[in-house]
């Protein structure tokens, strides 16, 4: 139905606007706490009181909200204000800017530019290894509903794998190779990207993201393994897990795993015959953690943060 100035204007309908859980979704289910895929951790707008009057000043913190959310977003919408008296011949087109916003969070506000790279935490094997390399970093947030609203809105986790220092032999090349080759691996919020290539990608999972991750279960995101002759059993793993299902887990956890079963060449002493003197060793490999964080610089009331990160495990034998 369409609004003109004097009509009264249905206070359930108002209401629906604002909070309906359920589609077409109201402001604050996908701007609010909501859930799932929904929620951005705004402000929630209030409704009004059944027989209620449903003032300009009503509609105008809903349109504030909307074009908040839309700035963000990059999503077009129609509705922006009314004063006293005007017309209020708004329902399709409001209808319709609450469906666009609510699917633009649900799909990780995939076109949201503002967005600013956070250093989260790096750590470096403490010595070299012939075995296997394995590195744990986690990201901690204030609660569940950051950690969801860091995602919906187009907050991602770059995972960037390198090698300190070097040793001497192929296995340097081999892991050099292969950690350039991941480049970094991006987490959103439906889907992973690399932005590496080469070496032969073993598997990966790049058609979800954090909202397909189970409860403390880590999901392997990329293998890769070695195309040099002599180590194409040579490889390095990458794995996600959150500490609980998503609907209230509070941290994220990135594992690396380096494997080097390939067979092992040695070389006997007096070494003058310019070879490797210890061919054996792999590089200690680096994890390093971005955050991707959405800012307030266009909508968001503030920006959306993890608290605190931490080394978990690291380990090479």
């Amino acid at each position: 139905m369409a609004y003109s100035a004097g009509d009264t204007i249905l206070d359930d309908e108002y209401n629906i606007f604002v909070n309906s859980s359920s589609s077409p979704y109201g402001y604050n289910h996908f701007a609010g706490t909501g859930s799932t895929i929904y929620g951005l951790n705004q402000s929630s707008i209030a409704t009004v009181s059944a027989g209620g009057t449903i003032n300009a000043s009503s509609w105008n913190s809903l349109f504030t909200g909307i074009n908040n959310i839309s700035n963000h977003t990059n999503v077009s919408v129609t509705s922006s204000s009314v004063s006293a008296g005007d017309a209020i011949a708004i329902r399709s087109a409001l209808v319709g800017d609450l469906s666009n916003l609510a699917a633009a969070v649900a799909a990780g506000s995939t076109s949201a530019t503002a967005l600013s790279d956070r250093a989260a935490g790096s750590s470096t094997n403490g010595n070299t290894w012939n075995s296997t390399s394995t590195i744990e970093r986690s990201i901690t947030f204030a609660n569940n509903a950051t950690l969801r609203a860091f995602f919906n809105a187009g907050g991602s986790i770059k995972i960037d794998p390198g090698t300190s220092g070097s040793v001497d032999g192929n296995k340097d090349t081999v892991f050099e190779e292969l950690t350039a080759a991941v480049g970094v691996l991006e987490f959103k919020a439906h889907a992973t990207t690399r932005s590496g290539s080469g070496e032969t990608q073993t598997s990966n999972d790049f058609g979800n993201g954090f909202h397909d991750l189970g409860s403390n279960s880590y999901q392997s995101k990329l293998k890769l393994t070695s195309d040099n002759s002599g180590y194409t059993s040579d490889y390095i793993e990458i794995f996600v897990k959150i500490n609980a299902a998503v609907g209230s887990a509070t941290v994220l956890t990135v594992k690396m795993v380096g494997s080097d079963p390939a067979a092992d060449d040695t070389y006997t002493s007096p070494n003058t015959s310019g070879v490797p003197a210890n061919p054996n060793e792999c590089p200690a490999l680096v994890l390093a953690l971005t955050a991707k964080e959405p800012t307030s610089a266009q909508g968001l009331a503030s920006a959306i943060q993890f608290s605190s990160n931490a080394q978990v495990t690291n380990s090479a034998s």
